[in-house]
């Protein structure tokens, strides 16, 4: 197993037939069908792991006894892989939940989690000789391919669908790609690019149904493991949640299929769950899904910016992901472009993480999942950041830009999204309407210049500390809980108070209690922020005592980074 070559062999999903897997397979053949996996040694090779696995070369080659390459001497690699797995901290306060994590997929040769499918299907077809291949793509693929088939001497034929941006074709044909522009979506332009490959008896890339596109993504799920694990002093270790944004379904397939590889050799002691995020544009896995459909409907026509994820027949993936799902867990959710864009905003600004729109739905998922309750506080989420924005998508996001320019007027508003209620009382009949942050300063004193931020979580009260600084030079005082903070009040004597319900010993509604009790400090305003779901009773006890409820789970639904931004100009 240690050694240059190794020998593994193959089984059809459909009929179960097995055999020596001996080179670049495109139909079992026992049935004809091509959906096809490959079957390893995992005894052997978790044996091999556990000796020689920390002493290897940080790339997905590292795993190579568990991808289908015979051959070492025919790696084609341009070092990818071993993306860094980085803990979002802010988002991570402003949703409430710590354990959020960013698999860094931009960071790879050609800023794509594209470059681990390039990397294994470049290599297996030198392998197999092949000299001359066909490929269908929205730009990432294509790229990606380009540039492992240039080092590998192998001709790649690239056709792309019409919505494709001109920088990303450039790009494409800068390493020598023959590029044909094809007018229609991606479904057609598969279709034209497999007919092209039939008339000149050429290769061609399958995509998911690929045996080794397929295989590729598992290096993720083995990455993303060994770094968790070191995070927490262990070997290995597993998050509740995977998250990513999908057209065809590749991704997530292979990811899951890597963490089943590592529960089955006793390196992890659970498979996290999947969740499937597509853009309403283009849904046709998540809302075939929640029909209870065993097969995906087609969207015929794509309305969706986001062209990367614009695939309306998703085909065998579909089925196979809604059996994963229901049978482990997990969860299919769409969220609409300019939840996108939000997000995209919001990781760039707030994480200084610029992501592909792709990624930004991922992204905005995860956002939409934390507030449907459908993650827990205390589970570990990872959100693969499949790719980098500039300069490829910079037609989507200067018409977004220039959209968010002509709302400037409004955007204060939209700071932090809030559970908000007249002054007077949160039972009233009249329609309330949300307000952030910025805009519940606006509507109190303007002599106020000091403010007291009573907060036991750090990064939250670097979040509120570097919001208010971006509106004003106010004078901030801090406490990280309820009975230090009642001390900072009656020593310095704030105009405002920023408050925190959730704190040890003395919590927010003893410390609102203590403050409204002293005569000297009653009459101080409060904007109390919180990530409690708070009942009948709670909002009583508040009624009528602050100045606003913000609330930190849903906020996140508004331009917080472009209020940022605003106010900064």
């Amino acid at each position: 197993m240690n050694k240059l070559t190794k020998t593994f062999r193959y089984c059809c999903y459909t009929c179960y037939h097995a055999d020596e897997y001996t080179s670049l397979l495109g139909r079992c053949p026992n049935c004809g069908q091509d959906w096809l996996e490959p079957v390893y040694d995992l005894a052997a090779t978790a044996q091999v792991w556990q000796d020689q696995l920390s002493d290897r070369d940080q790339s997905i080659w590292r795993y190579w006894e568990l991808l289908p390459l015979r051959d070492q001497r025919h790696i084609v690699s341009l070092g990818e892989g071993w993306t860094p797995l980085l803990k979002v901290d802010n988002l991570g306060a402003m949703l409430g939940h710590r354990n959020i994590f960013i698999k860094d997929e931009r960071q790879g040769p050609t800023a794509s989690f594209k470059d681990r499918q390039a990397s294994l299907a470049v290599s297996a077809m030198k392998e197999a000789d092949v000299k001359e291949i066909v490929v269908a793509s929205t730009g990432n693929v294509a790229i990606s391919y380009s540039a492992y088939c240039a080092r590998s001497g192998i001709k790649l034929w690239a056709f792309l669908d019409s919505n494709v941006p001109h920088e990303k074709i450039r790009e494409v044909m800068l390493y020598g790609t023959e590029v044909i522009k094809v007018s229609g979506n991606y479904d057609t332009t598969k279709q034209v690019a497999a007919k092209f490959a039939e008339h000149r008896h050429l290769f061609l890339d399958k995509g998911i149904k690929s045996l080794t596109a397929r295989e590729a993504m598992k290096t993720l799920a083995f990455e993303v493991a060994e770094q968790l694990g070191r995070a927490r002093g262990r070997r290995w270790a597993a998050p509740d949640w995977y998250i990513q944004a999908v057209s065809g379904g590749m991704g997530p397939i292979g990811v899951w299929r890597g963490f089943k590889e590592l529960y089955d050799m006793g390196f992890i002691d659970k498979i996290p769950k999947l969740a499937i995020v597509q853009t309403e544009g283009c849904a046709p896995m998540v809302n075939s899904f929640h029909k209870g459909l065993e097969t995906s409907e087609v969207v015929t026509h794509p309305t969706s910016l986001i062209n990367v994820l614009a695939t309306g027949n998703p085909g065998p993936a579909y089925p196979y992901l809604r059996h994963l799902i229901l049978g482990h867990g997990g969860s299919f959710i769409k969220v609409d472009d300019q939840e996108a864009f939000k997000a995209l905003r919001v990781m760039a600004q707030l994480e200084g993480l610029s992501m592909e729109p792709a990624a930004a739905v991922a992204c905005a998922g995860l956002i939409k999942m934390v507030q449907q309750h459908l993650i827990q506080p205390d589970e570990t989420v990872v959100v693969n950041a499949s790719g980098h924005t500039f300069p490829i998508e910079k037609q989507i996001l200067e018409n977004e830009i220039v959209k968010s320019h002509t709302r400037v007027q409004s955007l204060e508003r939209h700071v932090v999204e809030t559970i908000e209620t007249e002054r007077n009382g949160y039972q009233s009949d009249h329609h309330h309407q949300p307000e952030g942050l910025l805009k519940a300063l606006e509507r109190l004193d303007d002599r106020i210049q000091s403010i007291a931020i009573i907060e036991d979580e750090p990064d939250a009260r670097l979040l509120l500390r570097r919001i208010l600084q971006q509106k004003r030079q106010y004078q901030i005082f801090e406490a990280v809980d309820g009975a230090s903070g009642l001390q900072l009040i009656r020593s310095n004597k704030p105009d405002l108070i920023l408050l925190d319900l959730m704190m040890p010993k003395v919590d927010g509604f003893k410390f609102l209690d203590a403050v409204k009790a002293t005569e000297s400090l009653r009459d101080i305003p409060v904007i109390v922020i919180t990530a409690q779901d708070l009942t009948h009773q709670d909002v009583q006890r508040l009624s009528g005592r602050v100045e606003s409820l913000l609330q930190k789970g849903t906020f996140m639904e508004e331009d917080l980074v472009d209020t940022i931004q605003d106010v900064l100009e």
